[in-house]
């Protein structure tokens, strides 16, 4: 089962993205979107949210994009997961009888998560991710055992 909802872990894949590749350029939504085969509206709906929060700059023009608008150590996961779902709870539909039901029970689980969140910045992902990424590079490579 996964917790969070998509708006969320498009959230953060983006901001994660963005982190990753806004080497001295901003990262276009274009290229997000591609990249992870997103629906660029609604990426785009996300990025704009996280510009609002302070989370990413945008910048303006043909070489315009993205970036982030503090140091990876100053932006929590938390926080980004609570501004994807304060968008998804603007698209969402009304809510049924279920949801009522269940709204308290998930309400207050999903304030522990975001508690447990807030622990985790983006500085940590984008460590984890270069990880990831060097050891892919070292399978690259192949097993050079004589």
């Amino acid at each position: 089962m996964k917790l969070l909802r998509r708006p969320a872990r498009f959230a953060l894949l983006a901001a994660l993205d963005i982190a990753l590749h806004a080497r001295g350029r901003p990262v276009s939504s274009k290229e997000l979107a591609a990249r992870y085969d997103l629906p660029p509206r609604r990426l785009e709906v996300l990025l704009q949210a996280m510009v609002r929060a302070g989370i990413l700059r945008s910048l303006r023009g043909p070489a315009g994009g993205y970036e982030l608008a503090r140091e990876r150590r100053r932006i929590c996961v938390g926080e980004i997961v609570r501004v994807a779902l304060g968008v998804d709870e603007e698209t969402g539909s009304a809510p049924s009888p279920l949801d009522q039901l269940m709204d308290p029970l998930l309400a207050e689980a999903e304030g522990r998560a975001l508690a447990y969140l807030d622990g985790i910045n983006l500085d940590a992902l984008y460590t984890g991710a270069l990880a990831l990424e060097d050891k892919d590079k070292l399978e690259l490579l192949g097993d050079f055992n004589i």
